[in-house]
């Protein structure tokens, strides 16, 4: 129940102009009449109404299945029938091949170790048809680094607030993050807390490039700002396209 109320929130609150970017990066990398997409870790199945809205034959995979009730319901509100199915991106054993598999909202981050980011990618890589596609991002170092540590953001409307608090992590180039609902519950007339804790962790960029490379990919092409820019020292998020 608490996780439940926690994917709701979490949904709720993401930033709605971050999925309209993802989309415009999907759209610089993929054709829409080119066979099936996976959106892996889709969550809450936003960017993936949005990309079959815009003519994308998709569907998704996430861990959660209080993510995957909130992505149906997205999916029916947009009058889209889309499959959405429960899956650990270390195992899609279970699942078919696809012409693009999509990753994004540092998904990738949350593994715990390089071991697990490798077998993540050779998932991938085996479910992807002959010259397939993989496109997506991680956050750098520099934002694991310069950008968390200390950070705080706080919102507040007539019924929940919500604080998000950031801090350097054990390993090197990760962070922590201490997320907090204070959300209004009428029976009790009272603030109910919901709280969790995230881990991300990431890598200087050869380290990514050598594990894309160990698992077979090829044509491995790193940008910024969504694919417009060239990385740079404060680039705080890789965007990553490559092909089986």
């Amino acid at each position: 129940m608490i996780y439940s109320s926690f994917a709701k929130l979490y949904d709720e609150l993401m930033d709605p102009t971050m999925y309209d970017q993802w989309l415009e990066f999907v759209n610089q990398e993929l054709d829409p009449t080119e066979g099936e997409v996976l959106d892996l870790a889709c969550g809450a199945g936003r960017l993936a109404v949005m990309m079959a809205k815009v003519g994308y034959r998709v569907s998704g995979v996430d861990l959660s299945e209080e993510m995957l009730s909130l992505a149906e319901m997205h999916a029916r509100e947009a009058n889209l029938e889309l499959a959405f199915m429960q899956g650990n991106m270390l195992d899609l054993s279970e699942l078919a091949t696809f012409s693009a598999i999509t990753c994004f909202a540092d998904s990738f981050c949350y593994l715990k170790d390089e071991a697990q980011l490798l077998q993540a990618f050779n998932e991938v890589y085996n479910h992807l048809e002959a010259d397939g596609k993989f496109i997506f991002d991680v956050i750098t170092p520099y934002q694991t680094d310069e950008i968390y540590p200390g950070y705080m953001y706080n919102y507040t409307d007539e019924t929940q607030a919500f604080i998000w608090s950031s801090f350097a992590d054990d390993f090197e180039h990760s962070a922590v993050h201490e997320l907090t609902f204070f959300v209004w519950n009428e029976t009790l007339q009272s603030y109910e807390r919901v709280s969790e804790v995230h881990h991300e962790r990431t890598y200087e960029l050869e380290k990514y490039l050598a594990l894309l490379a160990k698992a077979g990919f090829k044509n491995i092409q790193v940008s910024a700002d969504f694919g417009k820019a060239v990385p740079d020292e404060k680039t705080t998020r890789w965007f990553f396209s490559c092909q089986k």
